[in-house]
């Protein structure tokens, strides 16, 4: 029999995920190619022989997305894997119909053909859309485990940008870890904040190799996912993280919706500043596709140093740069540090934005009077930094998950927006958890 000749979409994550559970071994198939989207610089280079296994002696190719349609028709293919995350449902079916229209069947792959399982128990913590709240979650259950004694790895959904080889399995206990692997801002948004906790974190690409590292040195597997992504380990305790700032998203949105109907536990994030309706409308549609779940409440207070040296002056705000992009928010705790502590003005950064941060703004000209913090790689990062040189403003609000002083030099004073997330009544995460893992 001939092998069936597929193409996987995807972004630097999924679709390398799924090849390695499913593809990397198996006769049956032939994947002709990888196609890249919504990371910048990831296209143009090869999934490498060292990880691609046997039946794949040279590699597999990376193109643009945008070259799909071409690479089916020379390469004849027979099926396309759609293998990234939080796009519209809408999206999906479009790239399904461009796909079909060509030839070749459309694929989405589930849980059974792409989980990994662990030995160890692992709690898995999901959203429905980018910039949630999920990366606070993941801390609080970590610190939760923590103190009822348990030793925890958080293994956190890939963001591999750089060398795919050397970032096979990697290991992060301290900031010289992130130093040594050249970790971009946005992985650096991801880890620091768990180093600090004193938690370890794992990534990378091959991530059945990574988990049983992680396995020799911890009690329970923390699984802190990416985008909306479903987990890629097979789950003891499903935890999923909803925007009410972002009502009717959990059932709009790929795959999202997978993770609320697998869901065991809802954390309904940011209730604090969101509106109640929209709060109610939220819960009303996860118990409508998942009366299961237990629904937990949550906010996330923010915290500056000196709520003083924002009022009256006119600011820069830096947010998290996928939550502004994919993630599709239009302000983030930066914005909203702003507003409550008596900024005069908000800055409109569009017109001081240089080279790839420019380039960011036409691609997604929602983003608005906010800065994005894009930062994967050298030069996106010099050129944030000529964006904040630029701004003719007198404070620069920092509301990143990471201090950005750390990887920017700042000509300008700033202040950095803290928040964590805290449960508004009951039940707690720790009621949950202690019921399901307690000693």
């Amino acid at each position: 029999m001939s092998r069936i000749r597929t193409i996987i979409m995807g972004a630097a994550g999924r679709d390398f995920h799924n090849f390695n559970t499913f593809y990397r071994d198996n006769e049956k198939y032939e994947v002709l190619a990888f196609t890249a989207t919504q990371i910048p610089n990831i296209e143009g280079r090869k999934y490498p022989a060292a990880l691609a296994g046997g039946l794949y002696p040279n590699g597999i190719d990376i193109y643009p997305e945008a070259e799909l349609p071409r690479l089916i028709k020379e390469l004849k293919a027979d099926e396309v894997v759609f293998a990234y995350s939080d796009v519209p449902h809408t999206y999906v079916m479009h790239k399904a119909a461009e796909v079909n229209a060509l030839g070749a069947d459309f694929r989405l792959m589930g849980t059974n053909a792409t989980q990994v399982k662990s030995i160890k128990p692992v709690i898995g913590v999901c959203a429905v859309r980018t910039g949630s709240g999920k990366s606070q979650t993941t801390r609080k259950v970590a610190a939760i485990l923590s103190g009822m004694g348990y030793k925890v790895a958080a293994i956190r959904h890939p963001m591999p940008y750089g060398d795919l080889v050397k970032q096979k399995v990697q290991r992060f206990a301290t900031y010289a870890d992130l130093d040594k692997h050249d970790c971009t801002i946005e992985e650096r948004e991801e880890y620091e904040p768990h180093i600090d906790a004193g938690v370890i974190v794992y990534a990378g690409v091959d991530y059945e190799a990574i988990l049983r590292e992680a396995e020799k040195e911890v009690d329970i597997i923390l699984w802190d996912g990416g985008n909306n992504d479903f987990p890629f380990y097979a789950t003891d305790l499903l935890i999923v993280v909803a925007d009410p700032h972002r009502p009717g998203h959990e059932s709009e949105y790929f795959p999202g919706e997978t993770n609320v109907r697998m869901a065991d536990v809802f954390v309904i994030n940011k209730v604090d500043t969101a509106n109640p309706d929209n709060v109610i409308a939220v819960r009303d549609n996860l118990f409508r596709m998942n009366p299961k779940a237990i629904v937990v409440e949550g906010a996330s207070p923010i915290f500056v140093d000196n709520p003083e040296a924002i009022r009256g002056k006119r600011v820069l705000v830096v947010e998290d740069g996928p939550t502004l992009t994919h993630g599709g928010m239009a302000y983030g705790a930066g914005y909203v540090a702003a507003r409550r502590y008596g900024a005069a003005e908000i800055v409109d950064p569009r017109p001081f934005a240089v080279g790839s941060i420019l380039d960011t703004y036409k691609k997604y000209p929602g983003t608005g009077k906010i800065l994005p913090a894009m930062g994967y790689g050298d030069q996106m990062v010099r050129d944030l930094e000529k964006t904040i040189e630029n701004a003719d403003v007198d404070l620069v609000i920092i509301g990143t998950p990471i201090d950005l002083t750390r990887v920017l030099k700042l000509n300008k004073p700033s202040q950095r927006v803290r928040y964590d997330l805290e449960e508004i009544g009951k039940p707690t995460l720790t009621d949950i958890l202690s019921a399901r893992f307690g000693k």
